[in-house]
């Protein structure tokens, strides 16, 4: 009797000390992960990074995807334009990818990167604008809505995504390049994916502060064009879009050339 309430004393006591010691490990660890890289995605790296490697290092067998999306802000609203390419590595994956997706009754999203994570990322700004306005009985603005997008990259949920945002308020037309780390940057112009520095070298040729939404739209095509002529992963049509205060508009070609 007495030894095994000893046996069961000690044994309570190591079980207390070992629920104090993994608390503690628990504690530290968290501290450490917090104090080593306080900036780092609030839902974790991505997976390329979780075995210590560089966040975001591409490795020999890791897939490859392009694109090319291209935006421009007018005095009229905004133009979008992208190809209609999937691409899996060295394979044409869809012929038929939808990458310029409504977000707002007056903006759209292009989507470069992991085409999971964009639509998941669309899913997701829809549901929060209709919240938002629901609660608020106003329209969200462009800048709210770079903003919330920013933020969701920010999270650590879609990673591998490079969204241009375009849209228009009460403050005329808007164009946003959203980085994959939730970086905001508006612009006149710009383009992403494998094909942007072609289509980019268009783009810094032909805009013009004056430019009309016809002029804007024919840039556009020129520029995303180029990218198909040039990056093999870009192709198999056009996507164009015009954005105004009346809403989205989204016409798709199936050969580029149709679009110029």
């Amino acid at each position: 009797m007495h030894f095994d309430g000893l046996d069961g004393r000690n044994g309570l006591n190591a079980s207390n000390g070992l629920n104090a010691s993994n608390r503690a490990n628990e504690t530290n660890g968290l501290h450490r992960n917090v104090d080593a890289d306080p900036y780092a995605p609030e839902l974790g790296l991505p997976p390329a990074a979780r075995d210590g490697s560089e966040a975001g290092k591409t490795g020999e067998d890791e897939l490859k995807t392009g694109t090319t999306t291209v935006g421009m802000a007018v005095e009229e609203g905004v133009v979008l334009a992208t190809d209609m390419r999937a691409s899996a590595g060295n394979l044409v994956a869809s012929k038929q990818a939808e990458k310029i997706l409504e977000v707002h009754p007056q903006a759209a999203l292009t989507i470069s990167g992991g085409v999971s994570a964009a639509q998941s990322l669309v899913r997701s700004l829809k549901a929060e604008v209709r919240l938002y306005e629901s609660r608020r009985d106003e329209e969200m603005s462009m800048q709210a809505l770079s903003t919330l997008t920013g933020n969701l990259l920010r999270s650590g949920a879609f990673f591998i995504v490079h969204p241009i945002l375009g849209g228009v308020d009460s403050e005329g037309g808007h164009i946003y390049n959203i980085g994959p780390g939730g970086s905001v940057m508006e612009e006149d112009y710009t383009a992403t994916g494998s094909g942007s520095p072609f289509a980019l070298g268009v783009l810094e040729s032909a805009f013009e502060d004056d430019l009309s939404a016809d002029d804007a739209r024919d840039v556009a095509a020129r520029a995303v064009n180029a990218a198909i002529e040039r990056d093999t992963a870009s192709g198999n049509g056009m996507l164009l879009s015009t954005i105004t205060d009346g809403g989205v508009e989204i016409e798709r070609f199936e050969h580029p050339t149709e679009a110029l």
